[in-house]
């Protein structure tokens, strides 16, 4: 049986599961140390530290890093969409970034298109076709506000 949606929050939101979860499936956000700051089906808020595994030479998080956080910002939205829902698959099928500023601390990711994920993902379920999405993520810095990149992902979901 599948789980719920508030028991599929529960889990992510339990960092020893989370960690097996990124060990399982995304191994550089473990070894990232990727944290889950707050999650709803509408919201969802990943930080990045600032430090030796994710830094670069030129002393500023390293662009990879930011992407991968940013990224697990959306999909975490599109993975809740579909819990209890039929089988599908969820792809990126684009990306467009912008660096506004040096990552140089902790870094906050947000998305807020949890509730246009869930009727693409309805929409994919209910037509049997694939259908895209294109949803922002934010990258603000925790120590001073500033905002350090600004990220788009395209996301694909198809009805398996």
């Amino acid at each position: 049986m599948a789980a719920t949606r508030q028991q599929y929050l529960d889990k992510l939101r339990n960092p020893f599961l989370l960690k097996l979860f990124f060990l399982q499936k995304l191994p550089s956000l473990l070894f990232w140390r990727v944290q889950i700051k707050s999650i709803t089906p509408e919201q969802g808020q990943v930080r990045i530290p600032y430090g030796w595994r994710t830094q670069n030479p030129f002393k500023s998080t390293y662009f990879a890093a930011q992407c991968g956080a940013a990224e697990f910002s959306t999909g975490l939205l599109g993975l809740i969409a579909l819990t209890e829902k039929s089988p599908c698959s969820m792809l990126i099928v684009g990306m467009e970034v912008q660096f506004v500023k040096k990552a140089t601390s902790w870094v906050t990711f947000t998305c807020e298109e949890g509730e246009a994920i869930q009727v693409v993902v309805q929409k994919a379920i209910d037509t049997g076709l694939p259908q895209v999405i294109t949803v922002s993520s934010t990258g603000i810095q925790e120590d001073n506000g500033a905002v350090v990149a600004k990220m788009s992902f395209t996301w694909s979901f198809k009805k398996k």
